[in-house]
Order: C-alpha cells, then structure tokens, then sequence
C-alpha cells in the first residue's frame, strides 16, 4: 500500500476512535451520574470513580479536532467564500487559490513550530493534568502533530492543484450508499443482479 493511503487511513481510524471514545465515556458518565441518585444503585455506583472523565473527554476532543481539520484540508470540507474568486478569469483565480493555500501551509508550520518549542519546554518540568495526572506534554502535543499535518496537507493540495488545477470538493448532500435518482437506483440493482449472478466478480 502507498504511504500516503496508510497516512491517510491512520489519520481516518485515529478521528474515528476519538470520537466514538469520548461519546462512549461521555454516555458512560451521564449514566454514572444519574444512577448515583438511585438509593439501590448507590452502593455501586460510589465505588466507581469517573472524576477524570471529563478531563479526558476534553483532551479526546483537542485531538479530534487538530486532525480533523488536516482531514478537512485534505477532504474539502472545510467551509470557504470563493464566491469573488470564481468569478475571476481562470489564470488568476489559480494563482490566488495556489497563494491561498500557500498561505494556509505557512500559517500551520508557523503553529506547529511555535506549538513544538512550547512542547519542548515542558518536557522538563513535572507539570502534570489536574484528575489524570498524567504529562502536560502529552497533551499538548496534539498542537504540533496536528498543525504539521495541516499543514502537509495544504502543501498536498496545492501541489495537486497546480498539477491539475482540481481541489478536493466535499458534496455535503451526498451519502454513501444513499441513490441520488431513478436512474443511479436502476443502475445499482443491475450492478448487484449482475454480481450475484457471477459470484462478485461484476466490479
């Protein structure tokens, strides 16, 4: 597999697992927190402790966020007002769309640098989280993986974008898996007749 489909699957099972982590324990501490009151379930609810829950969840989300936005750039989904560059002639809306981009990498390596030195000065010390207590590096370290990832990721795009003067392009009314007309659905149902009829080897 090409390294850049493994970076990209890692960076899709890592934004995946945040999330679906943080909603599980939020879940789990909401139920905790309710069942508490309950005089039958107070007993065994006081003997689990899920202080450090919150905490937690909050770092999950830093996580997600900082490399869910480098999946934005890579994806395209990421919001944008293009409506006076598109209205440009051709060559000069590239160049800006290529600046702007540019410019997007610039700004993320600058974070990330900045991010990595704050990191660095922290290693040192013993300052650890408030209910985890675990290193206040560890979690700041979400800033520069984060941000030098975005920031490869815009330097992605544009290199794509001057090789073919295409941008990754997000429809946010489609669903996969979801047919879009009669027809698609037409098409769709020959495609499976047609695969199970010669065992999956249609596509």
């Amino acid at each position: 597999m090409h390294p850049l489909r493994i970076l990209d699957r890692l960076e899709e099972i890592l934004i995946a697992s945040l999330m679906a982590g943080a909603t599980l324990l939020i879940f789990v501490a909401v139920v905790h927190r309710y069942a508490s009151g309950i005089d039958a379930l107070y007993s065994i609810t006081t003997a689990i402790h899920l202080s450090w829950a919150q905490e937690l969840c909050i770092y999950m989300f830093v996580w997600m966020a900082k490399f869910g936005a480098a999946y934005g750039v890579r994806t395209g989904i990421h919001v944008g007002v293009d409506v006076a560059v598109n209205q440009l002639p051709p060559a000069w809306r590239d160049r800006i769309v290529l600046f702007g981009l540019l410019c997007g990498a610039l700004f993320t390596a600058i974070v990330g640098t900045m991010g990595a030195r704050f990191v660095y000065g922290l290693v040192d010390t013993d300052q650890t989280t408030p209910d985890l207590e675990i290193p206040s590096w560890v979690v700041y370290l979400a800033i520069p993986l984060g941000s030098y990832l975005m920031c490869f990721r815009f330097l992605q795009v544009a290199w794509s974008f001057w090789r073919t003067g295409e941008l990754p392009h997000h429809d946010p009314g489609h669903v996969e898996g979801v047919v879009e007309s009669p027809q698609a659905a037409q098409d769709l149902a020959q495609d499976l007749a047609a695969e199970a009829r010669t065992g999956g080897r249609a596509r």
